[in-house]
């Protein structure tokens, strides 16, 4: 569906109004399960349309309803509206339904954004090279932190002059905390890099001789195992919503699962998709200290983690830069 359609806007516009009644994180975590539905339908020979068309594209992907309508609107609602209903625009676990109309039109019209800004990103040269479903996110968000929190994109002077701005205050002002100490990003950036690049070779696999035979879409068959893994780490941000205390304490892996399957796409290597894993952790755990652990707004390290990630990923293995993949060919 072309992004630019008149059809295509009004589905991104009516999933973001619904993604901020729902508010950011229930809205990723729905995004996050249709589009492992769609990577089953695949899987099964079947359409890319819940895959491609719903949990990634107009209708609910993350850069539309399924997670940055949410932010904007609880943006909005902290820093203009003043109605939001824990008056902080970083809490992206309370549903914004009851707040009022006008927040929810705001999530439709940051959806719209979201989506036709994709197009004009990959037109740019180097910029291009980002993924840029989770670029446009950033931006989107760092529009938001402008206009209502009055802010730049690192976040609070305060706060940085305080703690520095790669500082944590001993993980005091983190992301996620729990997450954070080098040691655990290594050992869960190795574990979620395995997983993810076990899928993604299942998956391709599976997949490559159908699309071959003209059953699914080379895209689909290319997007599936990637995606998968990531769809799976969003669906265990239920925790956050349902736990209290050391039971809401979740590991965020999306930005892990991402590159752990590009990396084993990329190589055919478990233990390169072992270490982009790693790689991932710590490249997320970086952006949310430049982004997040300062702002007054949730900016998403997983988002931020996955446009670098992906950006530095490209530079080493597309032909028409490093090309370091002709050595795992």
């Amino acid at each position: 569906m072309d992004a630019w359609s008149f059809n295509a806007i009004l589905l991104a516009f009516g999933g973001g109004i619904f993604g901020a009644c729902l508010g950011g994180l229930w809205s990723f975590i729905m995004c996050g399960f249709l589009t492992m539905l769609g990577c089953l339908v695949v899987l099964g020979g079947g359409s890319d349309f819940l895959l491609l068309q719903v949990g990634l594209g107009p209708i609910f992907g993350p850069h539309t309803g399924g997670f940055v309508a949410g932010i904007v609107a609880s943006t909005y609602a902290a820093g203009f509206k003043k109605n939001h209903p824990s008056g902080a625009a970083k809490d992206i676990l309370s549903p914004l339904v009851d707040t009022s109309w006008d927040v929810l039109v705001v999530g439709g019209l940051a959806a719209v954004f979201g989506l036709v800004i994709v197009p004009l990103l990959g037109k740019v040269p180097l910029v291009k090279e980002f993924d840029l479903l989770a670029l446009s996110i950033c931006i989107n968000i760092w529009l938001a932190r402008f206009l209502f929190q009055k802010e730049m994109p690192w976040g609070n002077m305060d706060s940085i002059r305080e703690h520095g701005w790669l500082g944590t205050n001993g993980y005091a002002i983190s992301w996620v905390g729990w997450m954070s100490p080098p040691s655990r990003l290594l050992t869960i950036g190795a574990g979620m890099g395995l997983l993810s690049g076990g899928v993604a070779m299942g998956f391709r696999e599976y997949l490559e001789p159908l699309a071959a035979q003209g059953v699914v879409s080379e895209t689909a068959a290319f997007v599936a195992p990637l995606i998968f893994c990531w769809g799976f780490s969003a669906m265990m941000l239920t925790m956050l919503n349902f736990g209290q205390g050391t039971i809401q304490k979740s590991p965020v892996t999306h930005c892990m699962a991402i590159m752990g399957a590009w990396g084993y796409l990329q190589t055919g290597s478990l233990l390169m998709a072992m270490l982009f894993g790693i790689g991932g952790a710590f490249v997320e755990e970086l952006t949310a200290r430049m982004f997040y652990n300062h702002g007054s707004n949730h900016l998403d390290p997983p988002a931020a983690g996955i446009a670098l990630s992906t950006f530095i990923m490209n530079i080493l293995f597309k032909p028409e830069f490093l090309n370091l993949g002709k050595f795992f060919s």
